[in-house]
């Protein structure tokens, strides 16, 4: 058995960027929790701290292994979400291939240099260990709010997040390019965001923590006699219940984005409503929904999200489907095409994708969509565990 303990630091290298690691089982399951990505959040680092500690005192042995990494480390040193360019939206396959150190020895700007020591970070830990890898992205708004989970729509990303009684936010990647476990879901992995609640507020610490420990009990890293798990589930005892997005609200850099005071997140907001304004005229909801992640703070790309409960019938229906692989019917509509390349992409003609609409196609587990030469490239999140490189 290997039991290691690193203290928390905040210097700028690979090996330093993990401020905790326990490392009992390379075949057994390893979580990945990763703390301020963005550096006015450093809610996530702290409620780490804190169950490292509790981890450290009381001498817990961890039945797998478990790293805690922290995102944006130079951020973090100034509370700024970051420093020349959101880390959140750099995880590409462009922006990934082009991390590397120019003639002089820099590097483009600040947050390459963290994506390339995150990056390498993560990519050694992968290499080391053989059995289920599980990744935890922590994470506050700039709004009041619940605490809430955001997934890629995968099945495996779906069975975790459904152990807990807290609000599920589906499809946040249709409209965003580059997240971190976007791209982790490339590799089949099993990747979780976590958002525990406004920055500044002392309660997001606690929910950090408690949802941390929760994650470890329900792999079976931990008992529930390790921890205070009736005081964890009782504090993320919210509500059971899938949503989905169906509206983002962009900002361009020009944009005097200011939203209007008072909102707050999964508030119901009625089609028209004056939610906003940019500087030249008033923004409104182009639906009726609930507003999600209304932006109070002047960093940040989104406006605001409308989102919609999902029905348990629809999710129910959705699930078995994929598990029996019913998406390959698709592959057999005029119109449609399988990728040469890429098996869990489908091409499809802009007017089959009008036919069949978006929500076929999400219901089959296809909800990324990139347009490609008048073609719509429909990807899919469920997906084999292959390396990650």
């Amino acid at each position: 058995m290997i039991k290691e303990a690193t203290k928390p630091m905040m210097k700028a290298s690979n090996k330093d960027r993990i401020f905790y690691s326990q490392v009992n089982d390379i075949n057994a399951t390893t979580l990945i929790c990763i703390g301020g990505i963005h550096g006015n959040e450093p809610a996530g680092v702290n409620g780490l701290q804190k169950v490292i500690s509790d981890i450290v005192v009381n001498d817990i042995t961890i039945k797998g292994n478990f790293y805690a990494l922290f995102g944006n480390m130079n951020a973090l040193k100034t509370n700024v979400r970051y420093k020349d360019f959101d880390l959140n939206r750099l995880w590409t396959k462009d922006e990934v291939e082009s991390m590397c150190i120019d003639d002089d020895g820099n590097y483009e700007f600040e947050e390459k240099k963290e994506q390339c020591e995150l990056y390498n970070t993560i990519k050694e830990i992968c290499d080391s260990s053989f059995g289920d890898f599980v990744f935890v992205d922590l994470h506050t708004t700039s709004s009041p709010t619940v605490p809430f989970i955001t997934i890629s729509d995968s099945l495996n990303n779906r069975n975790l997040a459904s152990k807990f009684n807290i609000p599920i936010v589906l499809g946040i990647e249709e409209y965003l390019d580059g997240p971190l476990l976007s791209y982790i879901n490339e590799f089949g992995h099993v990747s979780i965001g976590f958002e525990a609640g406004q920055h500044d507020d002392e309660n997001s610490v606690f929910y950090c923590e408690a949802f941390i420990w929760m994650v470890m009990e329900k792999l079976g890293l931990v008992s529930k006699r390790d921890f205070e798990y009736l005081t964890c589930n009782r504090i993320l005892n919210i509500e059971n219940g899938f949503y989905e997005i169906m509206y983002r609200h962009c900002l361009s850099e020009s944009n005097q984005f200011k939203m209007k005071p008072g909102f707050k997140n999964f508030n119901p907001v009625l089609k028209h409503q004056s939610l906003a304004n940019d500087g030249i005229s008033e923004v409104k909801s182009p639906l009726n929904g609930l507003i999600f992640m209304p932006l109070y703070q002047k960093q940040g790309e989104d406006g605001f999200f409308v989102v919609r409960k999902l029905s348990k019938f629809w999710l129910v229906i959705s699930t078995v489907l994929r598990s029996l692989k019913f998406h390959q019917f698709l592959r057999l509509l005029p119109g449609i095409n399988r990728h040469p390349v890429n098996d869990y992409c489908l091409v499809a003609n802009r007017k089959i994708a009008l036919f069949l609409t978006i929500k076929v196609f999400h219901l089959f587990g296809y909800r990324k969509k990139i347009i490609v030469d008048d073609k719509i490239h429909f990807i899919k999140r469920d997906r084999k565990v292959i390396p990650f490189t």
